[in-house]
């Protein structure tokens, strides 16, 4: 399917932070969008094994509240927080790595906000955004189709095909701007981490340059 790639990077909102914490600091990405959907429905389609293979990646794991899952071919982590339907908190890929989703009742609309944050020994500085931001915006653009009833094909192929790296370099660019504008890391620091988001995100097009 065609998108207006465009249209879906203004859809969602990106902050960067560094941020002092009782454990050390912290950089975090904050990314929010908007789905014409209630809030039970976003939570399904977020929490429910058989839904989220079909915009994301299968799913598996104890899936409750002190359990654990596993994306498959992806992180997998503990679930700190299970409150339905508003807040999901767990470990993504190692202890320290926090992701956080909430989802206010918004009636028939709901305002999705995901933060994760990482200590700033594995970031490096604010530019370590540039590592998981587009993967983000990603699986945010694939979940407003899913929720829109527009996909209906291999979420793992199409996000590796060529439609979804021109999003992903778009989303790299849109990423680059809140770095620079959170003043959280320096320009050559950005320019590393830009290069390699690059190589991790539109492959094909870095290889065809």
């Amino acid at each position: 399917m065609i998108i207006d790639i465009a249209e879906q990077i203004g859809a969602i909102s990106r902050e960067v932070s560094r941020e002092h914490t009782e454990s050390g600091e912290t950089v975090a990405v904050t990314l929010q969008r908007r789905y014409d959907a209630d809030q039970a429905d976003v939570w399904q389609a977020i929490t429910d094994p058989d839904r989220v293979r079909r915009w994301f990646l299968p799913l598996t794991g104890d899936l409750r509240e002190g359990g654990n899952f596993q994306l498959e071919g992806n992180a997998g982590g503990d679930i700190m927080r299970c409150e339905p339907p508003r807040h999901l908190m767990v470990t993504f890929g190692g202890e320290s790595s926090i992701v956080d989703v909430r989802l206010p009742d918004d009636g028939q609309q709901t305002l999705l906000t995901l933060t994760h944050s990482v200590p700033i020994e594995l970031a490096g500085s604010g530019a370590g955004a540039l590592y998981v931001g587009p993967g983000w915006d990603g699986a945010l653009l694939g979940l407003a189709l899913h929720l829109a009833g527009e996909f209906t094909g291999d979420p793992v192929a199409a996000a590796n095909g060529p439609e979804a790296q021109d999003f992903n370099v778009s989303s790299i660019k849109a990423w680059v701007a809140t770095i620079e504008e959170s003043g959280t890391a320096d320009a050559d620091a950005i320019s590393a981490a830009q290069q390699i988001s690059l190589a991790q995100f539109a492959p094909d097009l870095v290889r065809h340059e």
